[in-house]
């Protein structure tokens, strides 16, 4: 039976929430090997006069431990 972990992480971009939680997943790769679910816990968005500007997310990615 794997042992799976989940961190918590927080990511941003200016383009979207999915790009937000792709940059999240793609950064935590480079050390987390073994990557293989990702649950968006909260989004939030930075507003500045009528435009979203930066969008985030905070997402729990789940990877397996050997």
């Amino acid at each position: 039976m794997p042992v799976i972990k989940v961190i918590e992480v927080m990511a941003t971009s200016s383009k979207g929430w999915e790009d937000a939680a792709k940059n999240a997943v793609m950064h935590a790769a480079k050390t987390v090997k073994n990557i293989k679910s990702v649950y968006i816990k909260d989004q939030s968005a930075r507003v500045q006069g009528e435009n979203l500007t930066e969008y985030r997310v905070n997402v729990k990615i789940s990877f397996e431990v050997s």
